[in-house]
């Protein structure tokens, strides 16, 4: 497979509707790989909590619509990142206007949605996106036709329990949107390659470059195979991060060394 990964730039000078034209324009020039790959809140800034609510949209809103368009032109696998997802009011206010989520979409080469995956752990100790956006209950797998994918953004990636969830789900790509900050950019490739050495999985990790709402963005997206090694890794700035892997190393990983297998925590108890 050949997957990129567009580590574009989010700078307040430049508004989300050019944002966004800006990054279904760079999918488009992608056509050569098999998957794309956009990073998380791209349209607004993972650190602008201000911008949230003015400009989440709904699951099928502006975003959705020039994604699915980018990718049925490109025909590749979509990886649109997340947005700021706003849910329709349960209560019938005038309004109109439900919980937000950070939501990410996956999109075949027609352009068809086949994943929404809204992110599980927020980001924020009682502030920013912690109490703005409601919390995510499920996890996501999307299947490709050579690899399935296992969902998860950002914040997610300190959390291994849900990764191992993902492999137990067949996930064998994990794929991390974030707009992970510059100072805690060695975590950021820490978690990654821990991630894929105890899961025996790929990661995709999509990241930002830029500074949101005053916050350097750490960029260095970076994709590690099944032993930790990295394969590719970008720098600061935005930049398309391009690499081929071969899927089927997931399962000759596993069949070499299966320490999988002997797994006994948290694993649920047979019935009968």
């Amino acid at each position: 497979m050949r997957a990129s990964l567009i580590q574009i730039a989010v700078d307040e000078g430049e508004s989300v509707a050019s944002r966004r034209r800006r990054a279904a324009a760079l999918v488009r020039e992608q056509s050569g790989s098999d998957l794309v790959v956009l990073p998380e809140l791209w349209t607004t800034g993972a650190f602008a909590y201000e911008e949230f609510g003015r400009e989440a949209e709904p699951l099928e809103g502006p975003t959705y619509e020039a994604m699915a368009k980018a990718a049925s032109d490109a025909g590749v696998w979509l990886h649109a990142g997340s947005i700021p997802e706003r849910t329709p009011s349960d209560s019938g206010s005038a309004a109109g206007e439900g919980p937000l989520y950070n939501t990410s979409l996956v999109f075949s080469p027609s352009g068809d949605l086949v994943a929404a995956y809204r992110k599980i752990h927020r980001f924020g100790f009682d502030k920013g996106e912690a109490v703005l956006m409601g919390a995510g209950t499920e996890l996501v797998t999307a299947r490709l036709p050579h690899t399935t994918l296992g969902l998860a953004t950002c914040y997610d990636l300190r959390f291994p329990e849900l990764f191992r969830g993902l492999v137990d789900a067949g996930a064998e790509t994990l794929v991390v949107p974030a707009g992970w900050p510059e100072r805690r950019r060695a975590h950021w490739t820490l978690l990654a390659q821990a991630r894929a050495v105890e899961n025996q999985s790929f990661v995709l990790a999509c990241g930002t470059a830029g500074t949101h709402a005053g916050v350097p963005q750490a960029g260095h997206s970076i994709v590690v195979d099944p032993w930790g090694e990295v394969l590719a890794r970008a720098g600061a700035d935005e930049e398309i991060l391009t690499v081929e892997f071969d899927p089927a190393e997931v399962t000759a990983t596993r069949d070499r060394f299966p320490a999988l297998k002997d797994r006994v925590l948290g694993l649920k108890a047979p019935r009968g």
